[in-house]
């Protein structure tokens, strides 16, 4: 069992537990901890904070946890979810 832990910032909640569910994953529970589970993979999203980059503008933090069987499988879910994750600003 391996596991990698990630911090996303400026990414909604909802926006997050939703590309977990595009791979495959089924929720297993509906606060935090929110847990989703697939085959040979499961992913935590642990809990979220907010960041005050000045007075007005703030930051959501969320942090989730993988959990794969093995190495390989790991970073090819990682990779799909950083995938799913990438904004491109303008």
């Amino acid at each position: 069992m391996v596991q990698l832990d990630l911090e996303f910032r400026g990414i909604s909640l909802s926006y997050l537990g939703k590309y977990f569910e595009e791979l495959g994953c089924i929720p297993i529970t509906s606060s935090f901890p929110f847990i989703f589970k697939n085959s040979g993979w499961s992913a935590e999203i642990q809990n979220e904070e907010e960041l005050s980059l000045t007075s007005i503008i703030k930051v959501n933090i969320i942090h989730i946890r993988f959990i794969a069987d093995n190495e390989q499988l790991l970073n090819s879910v990682v990779r799909n979810y950083r995938y799913k994750t990438t904004r491109i600003g303008g």
